[in-house]
């Protein structure tokens, strides 16, 4: 599927410097000369630009096409609309043609994923999006990658202001971790998640710190919560029960016994728990494919499909974490594994594809990092930094709920290292506020001599 052509080439300067003239103004505007986050606002737009450049250059020249070029061929149709009928466009922009009608049926039969929520959803934004970039796809991914980097900048916005003395570590884990700039800034559903998640705890940390209950807040927080609802609700499920006790445990510092606030955070964490799951059960119809027992059921279903064509192909990139019972209770047995998949694999000797080594080299990062903190800071005062930070523990538990969530279904390393992006930035913000408790801001964490 051919969908970078050489318009593409020829408009992607044009809209580079557009990009670049709004970002100067912003810069210059918000983060004047001698304010301390000015440094990091260009070169963190710059990777998400550079990455979003060269994914869609992977898929076209390398796969051929894709899921990205799927979404493009889908907003293509859609466009081809507007020179029609603007009212039509619109309606296929907004979804309300039931897939039925017979007066849409020439675009709708062309789009396999009308039907598909998630998948239109982005297909509609992109074809927005590409409107005003004459349905090119290089410069409709720069904006892709522009407007999600908005989210990753409100989410190093929330922690920095929390913690000013640790303002390069803190960019680190937000702006300049690769994979959130490869896999996170073309035109995927993980873009979009990516800047939604960002933008949802910007928000929440605005009401919940600085008592920010504007309309602009507001809104945004909703619309990133609405969009991460339609295109990956499992985000929300792993992320919302992490707010919920993040929320809950930042009003515990109010009290003042120690012992008290233990003991209720045991209870509220086995409280939400259970209520958890309780609540999956009575909404398993309505998150259909994402409910626990269809998640088992499809987990175990693609853990044998993998393994059958890993036995068949010597290039294979699946992982297998054993056999489990395919409930609730099966895929608990799988929890270390599958959170150890996430976070620190594949290793260097399972990368089988070379666009593979990106993701085992920032894997082994992590690990390596993982160990240092474990070694310099020593379990103990892990545990301390832990418990007395609710910033970190909202980070840990939201990053090993989806990493589980994510390790216990994959089966792919392919797969893995696009679904794994959305918690690494706050493994790494956990890694880094654990660290710099107990050491000064001036020691560099990627310095592995402990």
């Amino acid at each position: 599927m051919q969908f970078i052509t050489y318009v593409d080439y020829l408009l992607l300067p044009i809209y580079l410097v557009v990009i670049y003239l709004i970002a100067f103004n912003l810069r210059n505007r918000f983060y004047p000369q001698g304010h301390p986050w000015r440094p990091y606002f260009m070169p963190g737009l710059t990777i998400k630009i550079i990455g979003a450049i060269v994914i869609g250059m992977i898929y076209q020249y390398n796969y051929g096409g894709g899921d990205t070029a799927n979404y493009f061929q889908h907003a293509t149709v859609i466009n081809s609309a507007f020179t029609e009928n603007t009212i039509k466009w619109f309606n296929l922009v907004i979804h309300a043609p039931k897939w039925y009608d017979g007066e849409y049926s020439y675009y709708i039969n062309q789009m396999q994923w009308y039907r598909s929520p998630s998948e239109y959803l982005v297909a509609s934004i992109t074809a927005f999006i590409s409107l005003f970039t004459f349905t090119t796809y290089l410069p409709t991914s720069i904006i892709f990658a522009a407007l999600s980097y908005t989210g990753i900048w409100a989410l190093f916005r929330a922690f920095v202001t929390q913690y000013p003395t640790l303002l390069r570590p803190v960019a680190i884990a937000t702006l300049f971790i690769p994979s959130l700039a490869l896999w996170g800034s073309g035109i995927f559903k993980d873009t979009i998640c990516l800047g939604g998640i960002g933008w949802l705890t910007y928000g929440v940390f605005r009401v919940l710190y600085q008592r920010d209950f504007s309309i602009q807040n507001v809104i945004a927080t909703l619309v990133s919560f609405y969009l991460i609802f339609i295109i990956k609700v499992y985000i929300l499920i792993a992320f919302v029960p992490a707010l919920a006790l993040w929320i809950m445990f930042q009003y515990l510092q109010g009290i003042s016994s120690s012992a008290l606030r233990f003991i209720v955070r045991i209870v509220a964490v086995v409280v939400m728990f259970f209520g958890f799951s309780v609540l999956s059960v009575k909404l398993a119809d309505k998150l259909g494919k994402y409910s626990i027992d269809n998640v088992a059921q499809t987990s175990e279903v693609t853990r044998d499909w993998i393994n059958s064509v890993s036995l068949s192909n010597d290039e294979s990139s699946g992982y297998d974490l054993g056999a489990f019972e395919p409930n609730l209770q099966g895929m608990l047995t799988k929890f270390v594994p599958a959170v150890n998949v996430t976070l620190f694999r594949p290793y260097i000797w399972e990368t089988k594809k070379v666009i593979q080594l990106l993701s085992s080299l920032e894997a082994l990062a992590f690990l390596l990092i993982t160990i240092k903190v474990l070694i310099s800071v020593g379990p103990i005062r892990v545990w301390r930094s832990i418990a007395a930070d609710p910033n970190i523990q909202f980070c840990l538990i939201f990053t090993l709920i989806f990493a589980f969530a994510v390790g216990v279904s994959s089966f792919n390393f392919g797969a893995l290292s696009r679904y794994r992006i959305p918690c690494l930035p706050f493994y790494g913000l956990a890694l880094m506020l654990i660290y710099y408790r107990w050491n000064s801001a001036e020691k560099n964490i990627l310095s592995f001599r402990l």
